[in-house]
């Protein structure tokens, strides 16, 4: 049964009455708050004959006992018998439609999903490859409608209900100056991802800006997002002055059957930031102040056995966003060009996305990871732990050297065939190890079978020109050669020959004085 209609202000149309032997049909209008306290229309059909013609306007007007809003229409005059009421309602849903000023909200497009998977709360193609930007890199602000004041129910007409706050995917649809949690008030989309979405909001106890990320509305992404929670709950509780400069908590709810996660508001990722850059190299000082905090992060999260499995760029994000553009001298086969850079002014930054982070002695997915930032032992299928996350953060200093991923490809054995081309052949004992498990991707001798008859050229194409590390990292001066040392540690291709983070931070390169102003 419907709940109790909201009074509010009646008005009241009449019509001249048809010739005797017409009947007429009465729609009323009643605002009505249903169970889950949201605001609602519901129109009542009465198709009866109609009264006597002496009664006076006032009577005429279609009310409710509890003094709800209604407004009687007159339908047109007809020479055949009474009408059903579905032909009633239709003609109701006609004039309401026509009457109505209020917008609703389109139906959101369809995103794609990222063909390799990734990790289960981040690793996806984005709408918006800033996570949580406060810079000007954000979707627009929307035009839509806002939904009700904390309720997620459209302002328009509701003859059918109130719609769904949800897309088909089971996303939050997202609408500037919405209330949530009766809290927050939503600005604008940042991201969306897998997982859900992120949208910047203002949080109207404080009047401060944060980033909520609103979780898909399916049961695996809430089971998974309150892994996240527990893991960053176990963060703030350890490091309550975020030192070691991991995302902060600030709260976390279920609203209307999604978990939001309310973090501080930050710049773009690094990704977002290489990208507006075109690609260019960081500075070799900056690189370091990077890898260093990296490192600590990363060695903060094994301290607590914890193991993040999904580093890469865009799970990295700036502090501020705020940089300068400087012109400098690039050599060339006549003499030497000029080119423009953008120089940060600040590189403190900030590990993100624990959605995929895994307790040592919990259970571990069979394959974990970015593809172009994941281990060589979880594409053979040899088992995980801390090591996976030493060779992301290789990977990742190597693209911050270059500007581009070190690892750009979707295949197994492609990627193998890349690996060895930049760290060379595989140890023996773990060629060994990788044939007993992954078979096919071996020959005699348990070495790579690479290429396969089926390989496409391209692909060959695409191994061949994958340069070594010492290409990539050309050791003339002792900063190169510091930093190239260290990179090819934490790529070693046996997890137990790997460097681990601990022992990367106390690394030679990390003493080393960066000038300022090398820009190279």
């Amino acid at each position: 049964m419907p709940s109790q209609p909201v009074a509010s202000s009646s008005t009241t149309r009449k019509r001249k009455r048809p010739q005797q032997h017409q009947y007429s049909v009465s729609y009323s209008e009643v605002h009505e708050v249903d169970h889950e306290g949201r605001l609602r229309e519901v129109i009542v059909i009465e198709d009866t004959p109609p009264p006597p013609s002496t009664l006076s306007p006032a009577l005429t007007a279609s009310t409710t006992t509890n003094g709800g809003y209604s407004m009687s229409h007159q339908p047109p005059i007809f020479n055949a018998p009474i009408r059903t009421r579905a032909r009633a309602a239709a003609e109701a849903q006609l004039v309401s439609s026509a009457s109505s000023s209020v917008m609703a909200a389109p139906a959101p497009k369809k995103r794609k999903r990222d063909p390799d998977g990734g990790s289960l709360l981040g690793s996806s193609k984005k709408v918006q490859t800033n996570k949580y930007p406060n810079g000007s890199n954000a979707i627009p602000p929307l035009t839509t409608k806002s939904w009700a004041s904390g309720s997620g129910a459209a302002t328009d007409d509701t003859s059918k209900g109130p719609p769904s706050c949800d897309d088909k995917e089971g996303h939050y649809i997202i609408v500037p100056d919405d209330i949530i949690y009766r809290r927050y008030r939503t600005v604008r989309l940042l991201g969306q991802g897998t997982f859900g979405k992120v949208v910047e909001a203002v949080d109207t106890t404080n009047n401060s800006r944060v980033a909520i990320k609103i979780i898909r509305a399916i049961p695996k992404y809430r089971d998974a997002s309150k892994i996240e929670v527990r893991v960053l709950q176990k963060l703030k509780e350890k490091d309550p002055t975020n030192k070691h400069k991991c995302i902060h908590l600030l709260h976390w709810f279920d609203h209307r059957n999604h978990i939001c996660l309310v973090s501080e508001l930050l710049g773009m990722c690094v990704y977002d930031f290489l990208k507006e850059n075109d690609f260019q190299p960081f500075p070799r000082r900056h690189i370091q102040d990077f890898a260093r905090q990296l490192l600590d992060s990363v060695a903060f999260l094994h301290d607590l056995r914890l193991v993040h499995t999904d580093l890469k760029p865009e799970n990295i994000l700036l502090v501020h966003n705020s940089y300068r553009a400087i012109q400098y001298a690039v050599p060339n086969k006549v003499g030497q060009r000029m080119q423009k850079k953008r120089i940060l002014n600040n590189t403190e930054i900030r590990l993100i996305d624990f959605g995929s982070a895994t307790f040592e002695e919990e259970y571990h997915s069979t394959v974990v990871s970015t593809r172009h930032y994941r281990a060589s032992e979880i594409i053979l299928g040899l088992g995980w732990s801390y090591p996976c996350d030493a060779f992301s953060l290789g990977c990742i200093l190597v693209e911050f050297f270059t500007g581009v991923a070190l690892f750009q490809t979707h295949d197994n054995l492609e990627h193998l065939a890349m690996m060895e081309m930049v760290m060379g052949k595989m140890p023996d004992r773990f060629s060994r190890s990788g044939a007993r498990s992954k078979p096919d991707f071996f020959k005699e001798g348990n070495k790579l079978d690479w290429p396969k008859p089926k390989a496409t050229r391209q692909s060959k194409r695409d191994v061949r020109a994958t340069r070594g590390l010492q290409e990539l990292i050309p050791p003339d001066d002792e900063i190169n050669i510091q930093f190239l040392d260290l990179v090819r540690r934490l790529l070693a291709f046996d997890p137990t020959q790997r460097a681990t983070v601990r022992e990367a931070l106390n690394h030679p390169y990390f003493d080393l004085d960066i000038p300022m102003d090398d820009f190279r």
